[in-house]
């Protein structure tokens, strides 16, 4: 029931993918990001990939034990010798045939006795019908044959290597498409930030024009306050088609048609940047989770499977087979197959490895060097995820600290700038205070959006190093 299903799901997404590239894109999405994740799973390449090779194992499984089990070809043959073939032969028949007259006193034409011819030299003899025609069926079934024993323990082991590539196609797409999302949503706070950044500079162009009109203000600042204010425009275009190409990159870890229209579901109020996430105590353990040591953990059975297999090579493989074949000969295609001589056999096979020139050895210590090459892998990995770990917990923890110093930054720029306006207002400050403070608070306003992607990137590395994206 499950190759059932999973046939079908391998259907629906070759189907889906087809219908996507070909049908108009009039259907509005309006994802979170786990449909999105979800909607990967079923359109993404790589992902699409990898679970026809899960499909090609499990064909791969049953053509191995398809080799165990018996073995049946049939063969059919004809032939009309134009020109039969001939075989010359000594003469034995006429110095016999001479021999019974020479006995029985027979005499020639002259009246003498018949004479026995010393040599008649050789004649030729043609054995074959000019119409020949066969039929056959040969049968071999393996009574003993380590190879195959071997490759019957290591069928499974083989799926699941497919299995657990396919497991990490999707966590690779999950965390590729997470962070897209993350992008997306950080692009629209940063295009949020820079609305209210330029309303609140337009206002005060509005009224420092004003002030220039009736006299209180030199018009330097009118173009001080307008160079910047040009200057957040130009920002705020950039920033909507990057917005744009951002969409198109998460549309594009989807799967999914970059024409088709997405709208995202979260916000950023939405993600939960938890410092208690980071566990401060270190996980010994934590490499049986990643899929990356399963992967290898699978390889190293294979590998072992190999090693098990070429020792192998020194025991003897038996086999049961047998024919039967009958067979038609005429020199009239009409009375070809009226008359067959069949012939028919059983027997067994045994082949025994003696010396093969050191080969079969020398395979058997290139698979040891394998296997222990696969061990140092997994020791590696081992320490590997424990470095990953800990890298991904400090830039989470530096990330957080970031994000906040960033936030109070943005809200002190603020408050600078409301000051520093106040002040101006009243005539006890300077405009180039005021346009120092806007250009502060733009800094804030870049770093603080800055620290935000930067957190929410480490916290999907996090759940990536600690194995928990399933």
């Amino acid at each position: 029931m499950r190759k059932i299903i999973f046939i079908g799901a391998v259907i629906c997404t070759l189907a889906a993918n087809s219908y996507a590239q070909q049908a108009p894109h009039d259907t509005t999405y309006n994802f979170t990001i786990q449909d999105c994740v979800n909607y990967a799973y079923q359109h993404q390449h790589d992902v699409a990939n990898a679970a026809l090779d899960v499909k090609s194992a499990e064909y791969k499984v049953k053509e191995t034990v398809g080799q165990g089990l018996p073995q049946i070809s049939g063969s059919a043959s004809f032939q009309d010798y134009v020109k039969s073939p001939t075989v010359l032969f000594p003469d034995f028949v006429t110095p016999l045939v001479y021999g019974v007259l020479h006995n029985e006193g027979v005499k020639d034409g002259s009246g003498n006795l018949i004479q026995i011819p010393t040599s008649s030299g050789l004649q030729p003899v043609n054995f074959t019908q000019k119409y020949n025609s066969s039929l056959g069926v040969t049968v071999s079934q393996i009574l003993f044959d380590p190879n195959y024993i071997v490759g019957l323990q290591a069928r499974k082991t083989y799926k699941q290597l497919y299995e657990r590539s396919y497991i990490r196609s999707q966590i690779e797409t999950n965390v590729s498409v997470t962070k897209a999302y993350y992008q997306v949503l950080v692009s629209v706070e940063n295009l949020r930030v820079l609305e209210a950044d330029l309303a609140q500079l337009k206002q005060q162009k509005d009224e420092t024009i004003a002030r220039n009109k009736q006299g209180f203000v030199e018009m330097v600042d009118v173009d001080r306050i307008t160079l910047q204010y040009n200057t957040l425009v130009t920002n705020r275009e950039n920033t909507n088609r990057l917005l744009i190409l951002n969409y198109q990159l998460l549309k594009f870890q989807m799967g999914m048609p970059i024409n088709a229209p997405l709208l995202l579901k979260d916000k950023l109020e939405n993600v939960q940047l938890d410092g208690g996430v980071a566990d401060t105590t270190t996980d010994t353990i934590a490499y049986r989770n990643r899929i990356e040591y399963s992967l290898l953990e699978t390889q190293k059975r294979l590998n072992e499977y190999d090693l098990k297999s070429k020792k192998a090579q020194f025991l003897p493989k038996l086999l049961a087979n047998g024919s039967y074949s009958p067979s038609y000969q005429s020199n009239s295609f009409s009375d070809l197959y009226s008359t067959n001589f069949p012939s028919a056999y059983i027997g067994l096979s045994l082949t025994v490895p003696i010396f093969t020139g050191g080969q079969h050895l020398n395979q058997v210590r290139q698979s040891q060097i394998t296997v222990y090459k696969a061990q140092n892998d997994l020791d590696n990995m081992k320490n590997t995820v424990l470095l990953q770990i800990n890298e991904a917990r400090t830039a989470y923890i530096n990330g957080l600290q970031t994000l906040n110093n960033q936030k109070k930054n943005q809200d002190l720029a603020q408050e600078v700038l409301r000051v520093s306006k106040i002040k101006y207002e009243q005539g006890v400050g300077s405009s180039i205070e005021v346009t120092q403070a806007q250009a502060a608070l733009q800094d804030a306003d870049n770093q603080y959006i800055q620290g935000l992607y930067n957190a929410l990137v480490s916290k999907v590395d996090l759940d990536q190093a600690y194995g928990r994206i399933k």
